[in-house]
């Protein structure tokens, strides 16, 4: 009698156990990080595209409730599905207009573009094409629930499209992902920025004049420069924009990560 309860408390008692487990809540932003980490090393994407498209959007909803936890989660999203999916077709980068509106990504059961998780999500709903000063008249139910609710013009040296010119890619982490931004930010300025003291003249990245509403209009150029200490803190230099490099470069992954 005791072996065969004991045979029926084993039975059950897994029986529940794996019940709780098949019902533990996925982390969506680690499964992010394991998304890019797979698009990094080669590994296959699928099992962590599988269980994004299939998320609960609820639960997702639930899970990204703070700007820091969207920013994190959509920057890896972001990141990760343009590498892996250039790395499988390049050929694909030869008509950027069109592979940055393929609706590639799907999260939650919804397809999205990659402009989609840029302008609508993580610029709150901004016309692509607008400067920084359009916001979208109508933007979909998701968008307005998934996207930040304030805006950060970091993103701009965080998101990478593929380009030679664009920022190296790191694994954002929601508890980090101020110092993250901060650091991400100084690189690209530092190494990006051309200040020349005798003409009085400072290049910054294009992406400045492409999104300067972002970053408050071109007023504010040069004080952000002054805070990331691009320029010296006397500095009134004049600011022109560089030209942007639209080479495919892939696996530009920060060195410290």
């Amino acid at each position: 009698m005791k072996i065969i309860l004991f045979c029926i408390f084993f039975v059950v008692h897994g029986f529940f156990n794996e019940k709780v487990m098949a019902q533990a809540p996925v982390n969506y932003i680690q499964v992010s990080q394991d998304l890019l980490y797979a698009a990094k090393t080669g590994d296959s994407t699928a099992p962590f595209t599988a269980i994004l498209a299939s998320a609960h959007g609820d639960e997702l909803f639930a899970q990204l409730n703070t700007d820091d936890k969207r920013l994190a989660f959509w920057l890896n999203i972001y990141n990760a599905y343009t590498q892996f999916t250039l790395k499988q077709n390049p050929d694909q980068y030869k008509k950027r207009s069109v592979f940055y509106k393929e609706k590639m990504v799907v999260i939650a059961g919804k397809p999205l573009s990659l402009d989609k998780v840029e302008h609508g999500i993580l610029r709150k709903s901004q016309v692509k094409w607008g400067l920084g000063y359009i916001g979208k008249l109508f933007p979909s139910r998701f968008e307005k629930k998934f996207r930040v609710q304030h805006k950060d013009w970091r993103i701009h040296f965080a998101l990478n499209c593929g380009a030679k010119s664009c920022p190296p890619i790191a694994f954002y982490q929601p508890e980090q992902i101020n110092l993250q931004l901060k650091l991400s930010t100084l690189n690209y300025l530092k190494s990006d920025c051309v200040y020349d003291s005798v003409t009085n003249r400072v290049g910054v990245p294009a992406l400045m004049s492409w999104f300067r509403g972002d970053f408050g209009g071109k007023k504010k150029i040069l004080p952000i420069l002054r805070e990331y200490k691009v320029i010296p803190e006397a500095a009134h230099p004049k600011v022109y924009f560089k030209k942007y490099d639209w080479e495919l470069y892939l696996d530009n992954y920060r060195t410290n990560e």
